[in-house]
Parts: C-alpha cells; structure tokens; sequence
C-alpha cells in the first residue's frame, strides 16, 4: 500500500484545504485529478508545438500531428485494438455512444428489431437507443438487475431473441461500481447475431481493457475519467463495422475530395474526425495512459479492492446507513453509493464537504436506476488511485459526524 500512498504527491490539486480542512477527494467516478506529468504535456503542447493537425507542413504542424497520432497509437495498444483505424477520437464516451446511436443504430435497425439494455445504465447509453426506438420502430427491451445490481444473467438470456440487433451495456456502473460479465454478454449476444456495444467510462479506468478478449464490436470511453483532460474520449469500433458507417459530422479534416454536388471521404479513421480535432487532450490523454501502465492497471484494480474490503464493514457498521449494490468486494470497482436514514443525499454531500471531504450527491446520470433502487438519490464515494485508507477512515468519521449532527444538531 507504500506504493500508492506515495501517489498522492503526483497531483498538485490534492493538497489544498476545503473548508479548513485536508482536501479527501472521493469523486472520481464523475472526473478524476490529473497528475503533473499530465499538466505539464498539456502546457508544453501549447508553448512548443500548438498547430494544427494533418494540414501544415512546417515544423509545429508536423510535431503536432506526429504527437496526435502517436497518442492513437497509444490508445490502440492500451485497449489492444488491431489497427490504429479502429480508434476514433471524440469528445468523451457520451459522444462516442451517439455515434454509434447516430451512425450504426440509425442506419441498421428497423421497427422488426430489438435494442437489449438494462435498468442500470447511465444516460449517455440509455436516451441515445431511445431516439434510435422512437426513429425506427425498433423495441427498446430492458434486461433486469440481480442482487447486487449486476445485469441478471437469466433474465439476459429470456429477453435475448433472434429479433436482438443490439445489445448496449455497462461494463461497471457508475452509482454502483458493479463488474458485469460483458464477455459472457458479448458471446450470448453474438449467437443470435447481435451487435454488442460496451460502455466503458467506469472500466477503462481500473482494469485492463482487452477489445479482443472481449470481442465487443462496439467500446467507449473517456478521457477525464482515467487522469486525462477533459473534452476527449474514445470509440474503438471494429473496422468491419467503422468501414460500412457512414460520418455523423462532415466538414473539414475527414473530406478526401469534394466535388459540387458530393464529396468522398477519407479512409478510417480520419473519415468521422471532422473539423480541428482536440489535439492537446488526445495528447494529453496519451500521457495519462503512460502514467495508468506505469502503475498497471492490475495494481490499481488491486488497490481499489483493498480500500473497498478496508472501508465496506466500517460503513455497514454505521446505524442507519444504507449501501446499494455488492457486498461483495470482488464484484465492484472502488464505487460505493449510500444513503443515511431521514437525511436528504445532498445533505449529507454538503455536510461531507464542510469536512473537506468531496464526493457526489444525486440520481448520477441513471435514473431509471434510482427507481429500480426505489429511492430519489443516493450519495456516491467512488475511490481511485491515489486514494488511501486514511481517506476511507475520514469518509467514515464524516458520515458519524453528520449522523450526529442530524441528530443531535452538532458536530
């Protein structure tokens, strides 16, 4: 654990005060903190080599589009992609669903089809498959949650059908932290020739990402979430697929020639990248990768698992405390959502942050999922690396603290 406690001094933000208190960030299933090396790429990028991209033949403009492409390159062996033409650039995993939603959904389904989702998915990869339902007729089909809010493995296979197309999940929740089996998925999903889509905003992060261990044809995520900047994301797409989709954005950079009345585009995966493209986050979330395999990816699954098996009885022991989603450590990444009993979740957040102590309060992008959940909010700690046990043992002296205070009326 020396490891990663020794993490902490690569992120400048984390040592500031927050009300007169040592910061504790626990947010990071919304964005995480960025280390300096991060920091420093992006500020040498724009004092060295700000130009633009695939364009210019002078000095900054090559170094530019040397660097950009690089980070594709990057990309494609972090995720173990085949070709550099299955990686898209977009601007985060929102982005990256649509275009599938935009691009293949549109184009493919019909009102004889069915879409496969579950209760447990956050809105970027709920609200896209709808306007795909409401623009073509096909059936969106909701798969049920299990005990620990996994995506039920029975109830998957009876709503499966030779009338699935598509087949859209999370691989981890972003309210619970819940690992689904997406490989199984994908497999089930391939037999009755379905099309499988993965969200991978809360995986990519903390554990290693193999497209073709998963054989997933479809995968998103973000930037921010795993140390990068903000504004970038990720589509990998099989090239069978990418080849025979169409651009959902046209204009500058995709174009090969342009004609009058028509125009042709250019080969993958440049043809979906329209107009100036944000080179300085693709190159900042290169450096981010470069630091997440530094430290590898197994550790910090490991690292994650070690503060949730070290945190989850202290919260159980708490009176009046409520934990959704697995008991079980080994089920879930370091997202744990909770409510205490007669206090609103945005109560608690607040009190929690007069303590120093960051985390989230809300219906976090999933609210079909709250009312599975049966309640109107929850508050959500999620943890990352740089994290360790004295910040789980501050979560817990916060939650009594605020437990007293709604009680008793002090702190």
């Amino acid at each position: 654990m020396q490891k990663f406690n020794d993490l902490k001094k690569d992120f400048p933000i984390l040592f500031q005060q927050v009300n007169e208190e040592d910061l504790v960030y626990l947010d990071n299933a919304a964005t995480t903190q960025k280390p300096k090396e991060v920091i420093e790429t992006l500020n040498y990028y724009y004092e060295h080599d700000n130009a633009n991209v695939h364009r210019g033949v002078h000095t900054l403009a090559e170094r530019a589009t040397k660097e950009y492409e690089a980070a594709r390159e990057n990309v494609r062996k972090f995720i173990n992609a085949s070709s550099i033409k299955e990686i898209l650039f977009t601007r985060g995993t929102t982005t990256s669903l649509n275009w599938v939603a935009q691009s293949y959904g549109m184009n493919n389904l019909t009102a004889q089809d069915e879409i496969l989702i579950s209760y447990g998915e956050h809105h970027a990869n709920l609200i896209p498959w709808q306007q795909v339902a409401k623009k073509t007729g096909a059936k969106l089909v909701y798969v049920a949650l299990d005990e620990n809010g996994l995506v039920d493995e029975n109830d998957f296979k009876q709503k499966l059908s030779t009338k699935t197309k598509l087949v859209s999940l999370a691989h981890v929740s972003n309210v619970i932290g819940a690992i689904n089996p997406i490989k199984k998925f994908t497999t089930l999903a391939h037999e009755v020739g379905a099309v499988m889509v993965v969200d991978a905003a809360q995986s990519a992060p903390h554990m290693t990402i193999d497209v073709k261990d998963l054989d997933c044809d479809f995968l998103a995520f973000s930037g921010h979430k795993m140390l990068g900047p903000t504004g970038i994301g990720v589509l990998y797409g099989k090239e069978s697929f990418l080849e025979k989709m169409e651009p959902v954005e046209f204009g500058g950079e995709m174009i090969d020639f342009v004609y009058l009345d028509e125009a042709t585009w250019k080969e993958l995966p440049w043809k979906f990248e329209a107009g100036t493209p944000n080179i300085a986050g693709a190159i900042g979330l290169s450096k981010a990768i470069d630091y997440l395999k530094q430290v590898g990816m197994e550790n910090i699954e490991q690292h994650e698992k070690e503060l949730v098996n070290y945190v989850l009885p202290k919260l159980k022991e708490i009176p009046g405390l409520t934990i959704y989603g697995p008991k079980d450590p080994s089920l879930h990444t370091g997202v744990i959502s909770f409510n205490l009993d007669d206090v609103h979740p945005h109560d608690v957040a607040t009190a929690l942050d007069m303590e120093g102590i960051a985390v989230r309060a809300g219906h976090h992008c999933a609210q079909p999922l709250m009312t599975y959940l049966n309640v109107p909010a929850t508050c959500r700690a999620s943890f990352y690396l740089y994290n360790t046990k004295e910040d789980c043992d501050r979560l817990v002296a916060g939650i009594l603290a605020t437990k007293e205070f709604f009680s008793h009326g002090t702190f």
